[in-house]
């Protein structure tokens, strides 16, 4: 049953994804900052890790999740070291993400020439 709310869940995000792009006629860009304030959002009010228990990877893998990284992170740090914590812990938590975005697209950038 976890794997049919994951891709439920999952799913339902992606379809709102879909419509913000179809209905909205909202850019990719204003789609994806929409869907990680989302997420941030639904953290900072404590609704994404009961999501996280209900939905599994169907929340952890789309958009949103790195808006709960961002403000996951940025909070539990603000507890545990203070104001510096709203911009060191927003890294602790995202840093893995980042870099690996950041290595694949240098070698994606070698082996593919675009057009233009």
């Amino acid at each position: 049953m976890p794997f049919v709310w994951a891709f439920l869940v999952g799913g339902a995000i992606c379809v709102v994804g879909q419509l913000m792009f179809d209905v909205l006629k909202m850019t990719p860009a204003h789609t994806m900052v929409t869907l990680v304030v989302a997420g941030a959002i639904l953290d900072g009010v404590g609704l994404y890790d009961p999501l996280i228990e209900f939905a599994g990877a169907g929340v952890t893998v789309p958009i949103t999740s790195f808006g709960n990284s961002l403000a996951h992170g940025a909070l539990t740090e603000l507890n545990t070291t203070g104001t510096v914590g709203l911009v060191s812990g927003i890294y602790h938590y995202t840093s893995a993400g980042i870099s690996a975005a950041i290595v694949f697209s240098f070698f994606a950038a070698l082996l593919v020439r675009p057009k233009g």
